[in-house]
């Protein structure tokens, strides 16, 4: 785990990256990695869960009278660290001063993303929990087709969503869900409104679900009623770049490559200044994990990482469309774990 980082030892407070390392769920506390001995440091609500659901972890309770700042120095005196790495990216400005004026240590390493990191390509048991959460997200955007229609809100649309999939065995959302109609559809992130979806609608669903801890992450767009031209028009060119972004992502390719491949279609058709978002991000136990699929990212996609691949079209005063799968990079190509039909579905 150390790597390159020069430390003797790493506080871990980031609770996807204390769950990925130690399989604690409880979500709140620290995790301290020695290179001979590791603790985890928890208050009265999760002692019992901690012991078990870790293993190889010397369990330890803060209480008002020994709080966590006197546990790190007990652990700083008996291990004898001097350089002690942190998650600047993930702790307060506030935190960060706590630890400075009451852990004396030689020197705070901060580590940036390194743990993080860690979690890009994914072990064949986090593939089968991505799995199922995204077949959960499938069987509820199937759910949702007989059950849209005009005269419905976005926010009874996203609550029967959501409903569903825990039906279906989801332990939580991935995301606050978003249901987009008519002119909110250009709007790439919409919060769902007590707004009446109407004929000629677009309406833009991006939902997912967590299951075992693991997020999914789909997107469709579809029509109320009969697609216009133009409409069609924006559809079919979204689905060309999206295609070919799945056709082409492998092993080896750049991020932001697989990110041009998609933009150029869409630029090319005369719409590059109404996709601002980047192609896709990596999803595991959080929604948005490295990698990222975006302009100027440099970094080497490998083999077992996940990923969305999400083109959009968002054109004020009209609509958007935004087509959303995601896939494990697999056997030279990308395997897609996400099932709905992409045909521009128009529901009367």
């Amino acid at each position: 785990m150390f790597g390159a980082i020069d430390v003797d030892a790493i506080l871990v407070s980031d609770s996807y990256n204390m769950r990925y390392i130690s399989n604690f769920t409880g979500g709140e506390g620290y995790l301290v990695i020695t290179r001979d001995k590791n603790y985890i440091i928890v208050d009265s609500r999760y002692t019992v869960q901690a012991k078990e659901e870790t293993k190889n972890y010397e369990v330890i309770e803060v209480s008002s009278i020994r709080n966590y700042f006197k546990v790190f120095q007990t652990i700083v005196d008996e291990n004898n660290i001097k350089r002690f790495g942190f998650e600047n990216k993930n702790i307060s400005y506030d935190f960060y001063n706590s630890l400075r004026e009451n852990v004396k240590v030689l020197e705070w390493v901060h580590i940036d993303f390194t743990l993080d990191d860690l979690r890009m390509v994914k072990r064949e048991s986090e593939l089968v929990h991505l799995k199922r959460a995204e077949q959960i997200g499938d069987i509820a955007f199937g759910h949702i087709l007989g059950f849209i229609r005009p005269g419905v809100t976005e926010l009874q649309v996203a609550a029967e969503l959501e409903y569903r999939m825990k039906l279906e065995g989801a332990e939580d959302l991935s995301f606050n869900t978003i249901v987009a109609s008519g002119l909110n559809s250009a709007k790439p992130h919409a919060v769902p409104q007590d707004k009446t979806i109407e004929e000629g609608d677009f309406v833009t669903m991006d939902f997912g679900c967590k299951y075992k801890g693991y997020c999914s992450d789909m997107t469709r767009t579809i029509v109320i009623g009969k697609a216009s031209e133009k409409q069609k028009e924006i559809y079919n060119v979204v689905l060309e770049a999206q295609m070919m972004a799945l056709d082409s992502i492998r092993a080896g390719m750049s991020c932001e490559k697989v990110d041009m491949i998609a933009r150029d279609i869409i630029a090319n058709a005369g719409y590059g200044n109404y996709f601002g978002h980047s192609l896709g991000h990596g999803v595991g136990l959080y929604i948005h994990e490295n990698p990222r699929l975006s302009k100027g990212v440099q970094r080497i996609l490998e083999e077992n990482m996940v990923v969305t691949i999400e083109p959009g079209i968002y054109i004020e005063g009209f609509g958007g469309v935004r087509i959303e799968d995601m896939v494990v990079v697999k056997n030279g190509k990308c395997e897609n774990l996400t099932h709905s039909s992409k045909k521009l579905i128009e529901i009367s």
